[in-house]
């Protein structure tokens, strides 16, 4: 790999300790990081490198998902490690860092390529890339990249005036916007089983799929984020990003040897073909909902509205359930039902899809029989489930689960930012947000919150331990389909038993 300068700003923030230098030690430890490699924190705190390097170990201590047990690993690592002081206004402070960087770079002999990593608030990233670029860091003769964390954007107005902005000093080709679950090990499969699989292709698309379910359940509520989440709330922090890039990942149809160019048009594609809604639609497609009190896991928790540091009359969604459509020829006919929640029963992402009754059951007078399903379990496991209904040699009604297990190989399968930091480096924005299906996401996005700010979608109340508000069960039964696994979470992926197929991939 090509030598490399990681300048991180927010080096002493919480997702730095958390996910970062976890993710940057397990790549130095499976040998993926350049062998010239350099980090350069950024902070307004005073430190010095060697404090610095101390607290990027008890990071690992705390949070690495390999144990960092080897003390001649651990130095060799935490040396690649410096600090500075920089304040994200001062301009000194960015000509400060270029001579660093010329000097560990002539130090290293190593080629003027630098990641700008910015793990700080989105206020923050259009005054850092003009100082960049103002400063001359990102004018070397080597490359250079950014990276930038959601949320991108408040609306889409805001997304566009934001792009435009970092457009200035980087290329779209420059720019790596960082959607987490774009880099979970499961999503990153769709990629693959519907290119590599017989059974999922032969299987894929409308005319054998009845409905879509697409689900993201948290237990946690607002905890610290109340200053940020009250003015965010599902539709922001979850809907627009993280759910529309799952339906993204599951709906694009790719070529065998895909490039990030053929996913990245046919994301487009599917953004495209979407089919908008009118403000005046709303309230009939999404259901709009917020916590109250309840129980989590036998804890009497209290509702949103007096959780700390929220308003008494605060109006903010914790909840979304919505229909979608996409108008093309794989898909047409095809409902989609996504939803996102704070305070529900059971932590969960989820894929699943009900098939159309084979002609076996059509011609069956049991209205009791289960539909065919498959699951993709996304989080907190992972796997796949087939679920077909078939008969057995005495004519009796038999279910007989097929479930296939995809596993990466090896005992230790890499988390999200391990993977997205090392296509970063690596300058393949496969997994990453590219600015037209941002910009299609708040297009579609946009008609609900104006519909949320004239105050045309209701907002629900559910108790915290629920599924959220019974409207959302509602969506589905007028389809006459239900939400699966809402009555018994637990038959998910680890209870579902039959024959097993292992089937290996590899990135």
């Amino acid at each position: 790999m090509e030598a490399t300068t990681f300048v991180l700003f927010g080096a002493t923030g919480d997702l730095a300790k958390r996910k970062i230098y976890p993710a940057l030690y397990n790549l130095y430890v499976d040998q993926k990081l350049p062998q010239s490699f350099s980090v350069i924190g950024l902070g307004r705190r005073e430190l010095s490198d060697e404090t610095f390097q101390a607290n990027v170990e008890q990071s690992l201590r705390m949070f690495s998902r390999r144990e960092a047990k080897d003390p001649v690993v651990l130095k060799n690592f935490v040396r690649a490690f410096r600090y500075s002081v920089l304040d994200v206004g001062r301009k000194e402070d960015y000509l400060k860092l270029l001579k660093l960087i010329e000097q560990q770079e002539a130090e290293l002999r190593m080629e003027p390529n630098r990641l700008f990593y910015l793990s700080v608030g989105p206020e923050f990233f259009e005054t850092i890339a003009a100082n960049i670029q103002e400063s001359g860091l990102g004018s070397a003769n080597g490359w250079k990249r950014l990276v930038i964390e959601k949320p991108f954007g408040h609306d889409l107005q805001s997304a566009r005036d934001l792009n435009r902005n970092l457009s200035k000093a980087f290329t779209e080709e420059e720019i790596f916007r960082i959607d987490h679950y774009l880099g979970k090990p499961m999503v990153q499969k769709l990629e693959v089983l519907q290119q590599s699989h017989p059974v999922l292709q032969a299987l894929w698309g409308n005319h054998s799929m009845a409905n879509v379910q697409i689900t993201a359940n948290e237990i946690v509520g607002v905890e610290e984020r109340a200053g940020y989440y009250d003015h965010v709330g599902a539709l922001r922090d979850m809907f627009q990003n993280h759910m529309l890039q799952l339906l993204m990942m599951l709906t694009i149809q790719l070529p065998n040897n895909s490039t990030s160019e053929n996913v990245r048009f046919n994301k487009k594609q599917v953004m495209d073909s979407l089919e908008a809604l009118n403000k005046e639609d709303v309230r009939s497609h999404v259901v709009r909902g917020q916590y109250g009190a309840g129980t989590i896991q036998g804890k009497s928790v209290v509702g949103y509205t007096s959780e700390p540091n929220i308003a008494a009359n605060s109006q903010n969604d914790t909840f979304i359930a919505a229909k979608l459509q996409i108008a093309n020829d794989a898909w047409r006919d095809v409902p989609f039902y996504i939803r996102t929640g704070k305070r529900m029963k059971d932590k969960s992402t989820r894929i699943v899809i009900e098939f159309k009754e084979p002609f076996v059951q059509a011609q069956s007078n049991d209205e009791d029989l289960t539909p065919n399903l498959i699951v993709f379990e996304i989080n907190p496991n992972e796997g796949i489930s087939l679920q077909f209904n078939t008969r057995d040699p005495q004519q009796q009604r038999e279910f007989r689960p097929i479930h296939i297990d995809f596993h990466e190989r090896g005992d230790n399968v890499p988390e999200a930012y391990e993977n997205l930091i090392g296509d970063a480096l690596h300058g393949d924005s496969t997994f990453f947000a590219h600015w037209d299906e941002v910009e299609l996401s708040w297009q579609w996005v946009q008609p609900i919150l104006d519909a949320y700010e004239e105050n045309l979608v209701p907002l629900h109340r559910y108790e915290a331990g629920t599924y959220g508000p019974a409207e959302s069960d509602e969506l589905l039964a007028k389809d006459g389909f239900h939400w699966w696994f809402d009555d018994k979470p637990e038959q998910t992926i680890e209870s579902i038993k039959g024959e097993r197929y292992a089937y290996y991939t590899n990135r």
